[in-house]
């Protein structure tokens, strides 16, 4: 590559970085911690922590426990849906609206059917994991272009880093923490993208590949052209496996579901089912769909039943092919829904290896251009330092932040799902207005907020349920000891972090002291 080419491709990589760093540190830190997002819902729903052979055993009639409270709470001519019970999520998941159409989420004891009271909250399974990919932005989809840009500009930062990398290898083996903050910042920048890079790209294309309904249209339009203006609805029957019918406006009933669960099974060869949904219940044109459980393989399949709710007939049956399968294949990838723990904690050490990446390109681009006459004075240096602190120590912080207001408020109060989400956004505007103000000392604070709230999440969990760590060993809930222990980490990363940031500041302000004590 030319001198000039390589001067054209460096500037790209920088000031893609620069511009889009603070939305590409939020992505992969939601997404980092989307990896155990139900590990997470565990910790912040009590109630849900039932003993893990509850998943592991021979579940009970669902017409007996699950179907009486669906059919109570979900008015007549709705949609309701249940996922059943699995290792990491040991109750049934019930989703239905009120008479007012809000939409509702219940837990219910697979046990009994018994309504699990009190897990009001949204969890890391409904704010982290949307947060990943649509950052809550709903509004002509505004979310999901952001992300799509933002992915896209992974692709780019990662080929062109690559380019401009001349000797990419000798740098992957170098690691200096001694040396200057910029030299480090940079060994560390290299190190961690060159580790994962696979992975990065891995996840970057499938994340696009996941969307591409709304980035690339087109692609379905030409294969159903033939449809015209209902080429999109062609492509959701025939592609997607969505069918649907129109109620009759009379009543019906339901025929067992438990039967209908037991053909679907047979007709998977032993393929288990994980989620139910009945549309149009009581209607006498309802009918009930069965989607099998993709957490034995990568592919995130869309093999479908469509069972006539009075009859319990098959009225039509789904399996994805082609294109189609290869997307669902990469969804899965992305997502990895299926059981591996060894390959989750994985993904999650890539998911951190990524924002380790990102965020040291940013401290890289501050650390040198603040030893540039001049530069550290200006408005935008001060803006780009502001935003680069807010978005790794203070969306940590926030992040910290959702998980004590989930501990501290009352479990009836009203709202309380609403709260906690509100509690995220408050603290990191916080975050932000507060490295706008302390500048570069904004670090050890921020580090110091954390260690904090991670130590204030841990005693809480305590305080609130009495579940320490010895005693979640104890009782082998998994899920409620690793939150525990890497919210433990993360005080001691962070103290240590803010013990080293307070000794470079005494380092850095030494001299300056002594010529004063001279004076």
């Amino acid at each position: 590559m030319s001198p000039h080419a390589r001067q054209s491709m460096s500037a790209l990589h920088t000031w893609a970085g620069v511009v889009l760093g603070g939305v590409l540190l939020l992505i992969f830190w939601m997404g980092t911690l989307s990896v155990f997002d139900r590990e997470i819902d565990r910790w912040m729903m009590p109630e849900t922590r039932l003993p893990p052979s509850v998943a592991t055993a021979p579940l009970p009639s669902f017409d007996q426990t699950v179907l009486p409270v669906a059919q109570r709470l979900a008015p007549y001519g709705t949609t309701w849906s249940v996922v059943l019970p699995s290792a990491r999520t040991p109750v049934h998941t019930l989703r239905h609206a009120d008479d007012a159409g809000r939409a509702l989420r219940r837990h219910l004891d697979p046990r009994t059917g018994a309504v699990l009271e009190g897990a009001a909250s949204e969890g890391a399974s409904g704010f982290f994991f949307p947060l990943h990919f649509r950052l809550h932005l709903r509004a002509y989809n505004l979310g999901y272009w952001i992300v799509g840009l933002a992915g896209m500009a992974v692709l780019v930062l990662l080929v062109s880093g690559v380019l401009i990398h001349r000797r990419l290898l000798a740098d992957f083996f170098v690691f200096r923490p001694a040396r200057a903050l910029p030299r480090a910042t940079l060994d560390i920048h290299n190190l961690s993208g060159v580790l994962a890079l696979p992975f990065h790209f891995t996840m970057a294309l499938s994340g696009l590949a996941i969307l591409f309904t709304i980035y690339f249209p087109s692609a379905y339009q030409a294969a159903y052209a033939h449809a015209g203006t209902q080429a999109r609805e062609a492509f959701e029957r025939e592609a997607m496996g969505k069918w649907s019918r129109p109620p009759a406006g009379r009543p019906g009933t339901l025929a067992s579901v438990d039967a209908m669960l037991a053909r679907a099974q047979a007709a998977w060869d032993g393929g288990r089912p994980y989620f139910v949904r009945v549309r149009h219940a009581g209607d006498a044109a309802s009918y009930v769909e069965i989607r099998r459980t993709f957490a034995e393989e990568v592919t995130m399949n869309l093999d479908i039943l469509y069972f006539d709710a009075a009859s319990g007939e098959v009225l039509h049956q789904h399996r994805a092919q082609g294109a189609v399968g290869v997307q669902r294949f990469l969804t899965g990838l992305h997502f990895i829904q299926f059981e591996h723990w060894s390959l989750r904690w994985l993904y999650f050490a890539g998911g951190l290896g990524g924002c380790v990446m990102i965020a040291s390109g940013l401290l890289f681009w501050l650390e040198a251009r603040r030893r540039r006459a001049g530069v550290a004075q200006g408005a935008g240096f001060q803006l780009v330092e502001a935003l680069t602190t807010a978005s790794s120590t203070g969306l940590v912080a926030a992040t910290l932040a959702f998980l004590l207001a989930n501990r501290l408020l009352p479990a009836a109060i009203d709202g309380r799902a609403t709260l906690e989400m509100q509690a995220f956004f408050a603290a990191w505007a916080l975050m932000l207005a507060h490295a706008r103000w302390r500048g570069r000392h904004a670090w050890r604070e921020q580090c110091a907020t954390i260690a904090t709230l991670a130590l204030g999440a841990v005693a809480l969990n305590w305080i609130g349920t009495g579940a320490h760590l010895g005693q979640s060993l104890a009782a082998a809930s998994q899920a409620v000891a690793g939150v525990d222990t890497l919210l433990l980490a993360t005080a001691l990363a962070a103290s240590w972090a803010a013990h080293r940031l307070g000794r470079r500041a005494q380092r850095r302000t030494a001299p300056t002291t002594r010529g004063e004590e001279t004076a």
